[in-house]
């Protein structure tokens, strides 16, 4: 109970609904205002998308350009293979009308008037023109092709197997519904790197349709399905010996590419691929083959800090990649397994790695670390040097063994 001013008693419903009355006049007042900041301060968003040829420094003078213009950068994502083509994708605000004709021609303004990014003003359609013509003929006789099952399905595309010339091929199929000028830039690309390339580690390319409606591609099918169904969906544990066997076969393949200035850029168990005798091959080379960066598979988890962070990087982005696949080798694990992939993310670039457990070879585990550190000098992995995996492999090789055969089960994967 509460005392009036008389010194009599005021009841305490009373002065409770008093003080809810001040409480709910005081919320709604609260919530109209922080509404009515909220429509203030919420800026329009605007995503804008670079198609052009691959240089050094060309995120920091995208980046440059947009902040000439007054634009703030919410978000920067980079796409891009080392055969001269990029896709850079920003999210800015800073443009204050839906209106973007007036925003697209300062742009182009801008980017004429600084000759390194005068390639910029070029139409996809042009861009699509180039790179058919720098593909040249990749097309086949697809009367010949005869299309199986489906065996898996991304975010822009289906997987089939089926057969060409009476060899079993892996066929990938653009979802119509994805096929628009950006879909078909990624595609040629991923085209473009498959038909120059050809090493015993990396999947085989044997044509391509890109002039009908439909765009596919069509690879040498893998009967032993991708590394990450193998470790973790099939929940097999490696010995040391058929561990070393695997990652010599990547290292193989990671290294002619380099070679061939190819960085992979999306390294991860899922993109390697087994066949029989314990072959490993390198696969999936689009720009953004997984799409949805909130998936199980997410690449996130075996993203370099300076990928994540947007910062320009090289070939040692896909080394720090090669020390997660490695990690997962010996461990059968799922990298950063009990968190979110963009927990994950952020985690590494704020330095934190995998646990080694110490029943690792001493010699492995300090090739992980080294792959993974944060100390830019990558250069003793056998990525750079593969004399060095030679060394590595004799220092780590067990006394002669039985060859350890994969187990590969009746379903048939990719």
């Amino acid at each position: 109970m509460l005392m009036n001013s008389n010194g009599g008693l005021k009841g305490f419903d009373e002065r409770l609904m008093e003080d809810l009355s001040l409480g709910r006049r005081k919320g709604v007042d609260d919530f109209e205002a922080i509404s009515a900041r909220r429509d203030t301060e919420i800026p329009l968003l605007h995503e804008i998308i670079f198609s052009s040829n691959d240089k050094p420094k060309l995120l920091s003078q995208l980046s440059t350009l947009l902040s000439d213009l007054g634009l703030n950068i919410r978000e920067a994502h980079v796409f891009s293979t080392t055969d001269g083509l990029c896709l850079d994708v920003f999210v800015v605000d800073g443009w204050e009308t839906e209106e973007t004709d007036g925003l697209l021609q300062q742009l182009k303004e801008t980017a004429k008037r600084n000759p390194s990014l005068s390639n910029l003003t070029s139409s996809a359609s042009e861009r699509i023109s180039e790179l058919q013509e720098k593909i040249g003929e990749s097309e086949f006789d697809r009367d010949l092709l005869q299309i199986e099952e489906k065996i898996a399905s991304g975010s822009s595309g289906d997987l089939y197997r089926g057969t060409y010339l009476d060899v079993d091929v892996a066929i990938k199929y653009l979802r119509a519904e994805h096929v628009n000028d950006n879909s078909k830039v990624e595609f040629l690309q991923e085209i473009m790197i498959l038909r120059s390339v050809n090493h015993e580690n990396v999947v085989r390319f044997y044509g391509a349709c890109t002039k009908q409606r439909k765009y596919l591609i069509v690879t040498e099918y893998m009967a032993g399905g991708n590394l990450y169904d193998f470790l973790h969906k099939q929940k097999n544990t490696l010995k040391l010996s058929l561990v070393l066997r695997i990652a010599i076969g990547i290292s193989k393949g990671m290294d002619y590419l380099h070679q061939n200035n190819i960085i992979h850029r999306d390294l991860k168990s899922a993109n390697l691929l087994l066949g029989d005798g314990q072959v490993v091959k390198i696969a999936d080379f689009g720009v953004s083959q997984e799409g949805d960066m909130t998936s199980e598979n997410c690449t996130y988890r075996w993203m370099a800090p300076e990928v994540i962070n947007h910062k320009s990087y090289d070939h040692k982005a896909d080394v720090f990649s090669f020390a997660i696949v490695l990690w997962e080798l010996v461990t059968s694990k799922v990298p950063y397994e009990n968190l979110t992939p963009l927990q994950a993310a952020l985690s590494v670039r704020q330095g934190l790695r995998l646990v080694i457990p110490s029943s690792v070879h001493p010699r492995l585990s300090k090739l992980i670390q080294r792959c993974w550190g944060e100390n830019p000098i990558r250069d003793p992995f056998s990525l750079r040097s593969p004399q060095n995996w030679k060394i590595s492999c004799r220092l780590f090789r067990p006394p002669a063994a039985p060859k350890e055969a994969i187990d590969i089960p009746n379903k048939r994967y990719r």
